[in-house]
């Protein structure tokens, strides 16, 4: 949603007059909301609201559950009521069930056209890839200009086995993705591998189809300064993680690294959702009394917890196909200037910017002799000077503004506004 956010918040400056079609959130449902974020709004875009058409008031209803996030964090371990409306969910909802919005997304747009208004082009972003959808059908009907945009893969994702499809749904699905890679006049991703992804799976995509627009980090967002603790060593992990991240080993050479420092105080912290196999992680590492949990909390108190700590935890599901999984967070936390601690994968796209930007490396998921070295390194560094801020340097490019002007550019908006 972010991504959205803040290409809207600063199209305009680069000539583009962006006008919004999303769905009432009194009508829809989701697993967390941030009521904060509309500040960024700029007061003169135009937002449109529709009625949408959803099943999970249902799902709440059959379940005693929260509406689930995409790869399922919130839901624990599925029941059997769960595993049915999971192949529900892939057989009957393809591409997914948010494709409900799509007959009044497009009744928006259709009343704009027969208003008479023009628009130089459509961006469509998902997932949901029931958006892609929307663009699909403006296309065909107007012939409009259409930039799909593809924060994450579509039957790549990591998930996609537990949605039970039969054989005709993954076809129909597969088929639905294919169209909108062919059909579409620009496809935006995320990371490089995803690119790579896309490009296998369709052969003979013009060489500039595909453009890697990262996501990034809003400057103004980390105007106040940054406060590491000085009487504990914080490892903070902000958003949504569950025991596919892998961070067994982590925390076992972590508990292994407070016996060889006892001299430092040393403080785990989780900031949002943690999936109880996760926490129970945790408890088997011995390192409960040192862990804090934090429910959801809005972005700028998530970016304070970010400025409040000593070194950034992140990691990468192990799940098949990951080397292109670039998580939104990774740029908050270049923006923060502190250490990463990332496990995943050593040469994915996030180990590579991690390096680029001095921040960090990927710790391999079993790799425990590199982990153990990495941690001891940090609380050696800790024990001298408990500030490890890095300098800020090398991560400006990814700031929201300067990547919305490539996106004004693909859009192929008038030359670019300079900053004031």
């Amino acid at each position: 949603m972010q991504r959205c956010l803040k290409w809207v918040k600063y199209l305009a400056d680069f000539g583009v007059e962006a006008t919004v079609v999303t769905v009432d959130a009194a009508q829809a449902t989701y697993p967390v909301l941030d009521e904060s974020l509309a500040a960024d709004v700029p007061a003169n875009v135009r937002v449109i609201r529709t009625t949408t058409s959803e099943p999970f008031e249902s799902y709440k209803k059959l379940t005693g559950r929260a509406v689930p996030y995409g790869g399922f964090a919130n839901e624990g371990k599925p029941g059997l009521v769960q595993q049915a409306l999971r192949f529900v969910r892939g057989n009957l909802f393809i591409p997914d069930p948010r494709r409900g919005w799509n007959k009044h997304a497009l009744r928006a747009v259709e009343q704009l056209l027969a208003a008479g208004e023009t628009f130089d082009a459509v961006l469509t972003s998902s997932p949901p890839h029931s958006t892609q959808l929307i663009g699909l059908e403006l296309k065909k009907r107007h012939g409009l200009r259409w930039l799909a945009d593809m924060r994450d893969p579509w039957t790549d994702i990591y998930y996609y086995k537990d949605l039970h499809h039969t054989p005709l749904a993954a076809w129909l699905d597969a088929r639905y993705e294919r169209q909108v890679l062919t059909q579409a006049d620009a496809v935006l991703v995320t990371s490089p591998e995803t690119e790579r992804l896309f490009r296998a799976k369709v052969p003979g995509l013009a060489a500039g189809k595909i453009h890697v627009l990262p996501n990034g980090y809003d400057a103004p967002d980390f105007g106040q300064p940054a406060r590491p603790p000085v009487d504990c060593f914080r490892i903070t992990h902000t958003g949504t993680i569950t025991e596919l991240y892998h961070l067994d080993g982590l925390l076992g050479a972590l508990a292994g690294a407070r016996a060889r420092h006892p001299a430092v105080p040393v403080q785990l912290r989780f900031v949002g959702q943690v999936s109880a196999a996760l926490r129970a992680q945790v408890s088997a590492a011995g390192l409960d009394e040192i862990t804090e949990y934090q429910p959801f909390v809005p972005h700028a108190a998530s970016v304070a917890e970010l400025l409040r700590a000593t070194v950034l935890l992140m990691a990468i599901p192990d799940v098949p196909r990951n080397l292109g999984i670039l998580p939104g967070k990774i740029f908050e936390y270049l923006a923060a200037n502190k250490p990463v601690l990332c496990v995943g994968p050593a040469g994915s796209d996030a180990d590579n910017l991690l390096q680029e930007c001095g921040a960090g490396q990927a710790l391999p998921y079993a790799d425990a002799a590199l982990m153990q070295e990495t941690l001891d390194a940090l609380l050696r560094q800790w024990a001298i000077n408990p500030n490890l801020d890095l300098p800020a340097a090398s991560h400006g490019r990814y700031a929201r503004r300067a990547l919305t002007g490539q996106l004004a550019a693909i859009v192929g908006a008038p030359a670019q506004v300079p900053a004031t």
